[in-house]
């Protein structure tokens, strides 16, 4: 299954995607995507009778309704740095022995086609494309075996950077957090459909042209590594995401520098997940 949140006469609301329509799923008894993913498989069954026969009004045009993120207010964002072999080489640091941790902000949080605002103070804004992991269970101390127990699905995430925040300090955060630098979506894709994550194509394209291409196969730390170490630290918690980290080919490392400007347009591709696409603009 695919879900989405939309904007529905002034309030978010969590929806089911069944080819070009939105079933909301309020009537179901889910307030917002959190609460679904946090009700298990019990919450999927309820979600499965309720779209095959939602009542009139439930069903919405997909290109008339409005998404937001499909979490408009995650638990957590975690990201991974340096998580692909050839991006720690373009950006002239050591191939990690442990998972490089950050985080976003909730705030950060951003939708399918909402635009990437870049900050009136950074004049370095930049792309990345990356496979985002959503958890299901939560848990502490998630051994690596048992880790699909716990991963309630996949999205796209595009994990935009002002690099002049970034690379002033070695605390990563304070250049990835600016409000709406953290789009992902259009849609979470529930884990059953995706046999396995670890070979999946994945691409940014900007304005037209492709800047990233690479496939999840390249991950130096995978799926079950990342949900074991940030576990052993943390309990995750249902509806957290994992951005697992970008490949080569982001803005900072080319020659010249391609950093985002008003007027781009970046699309994130992830085979079987599908396309996150994002305009771009300047803080007024």
């Amino acid at each position: 299954m695919r879900f989405v949140t939309f904007q529905r006469e002034g309030y978010d609301e969590p929806g089911v995607l069944s080819d070009d329509r939105v079933i909301g799923i309020r009537g179901a008894g889910f307030d917002d995507m959190v609460s679904l993913i946090a009700g298990g498989e019990d919450a999927m069954d309820r979600v499965r009778t309720w779209a095959q026969r939602a009542p009139a009004g439930e069903e919405l045009d997909l290109l008339r309704t409005k998404l937001r993120a499909p979490i408009p207010r995650p638990p957590k964002i975690i990201c991974i740095g340096l998580n692909y072999r050839d991006h720690a080489a373009e950006s002239h640091l050591a191939i990690p022995d442990v998972p490089t941790v950050f985080a976003k902000f909730p705030t950060a949080a951003l939708g399918h086609r909402q635009p990437i605002v870049i900050p009136k103070n950074s004049a370095k804004p930049d792309y990345e494309a990356e496979l985002a992991v959503v958890i299901g269970r939560g848990g502490r101390h998630i051994p690596e075996a048992r880790w699909r127990d716990h991963v309630f699905g996949y999205t796209c995430f595009n994990d935009v950077s002002a690099r002049d925040f970034q690379m002033a300090t070695s605390q990563w955060m304070i250049g990835k957090t600016f409000d709406t630098f953290a789009p992902f979506g259009p849609a979470i894709v529930t884990a059953d459909e995706i046999a396995d994550p670890h070979a999946l194509d994945i691409s940014l394209v900007l304005s037209g042209d492709v800047m990233q291409r690479s496939n999840t196969r390249e991950l130096i730390f995978g799926i079950p590594r990342l949900i074991a170490h940030l576990s052993s630290v943390f309990t995750l918690e249902p509806g957290d995401i994992i951005a697992t980290g970008t490949p080569a080919g982001v803005g900072f490392a080319r020659k010249p520098p391609r950093w985002l400007k008003p007027g781009d347009e970046a699309t994130v591709r992830i085979s079987g997940i599908g396309e996150l696409v994002n305009p771009v603009i300047t803080e007024e």
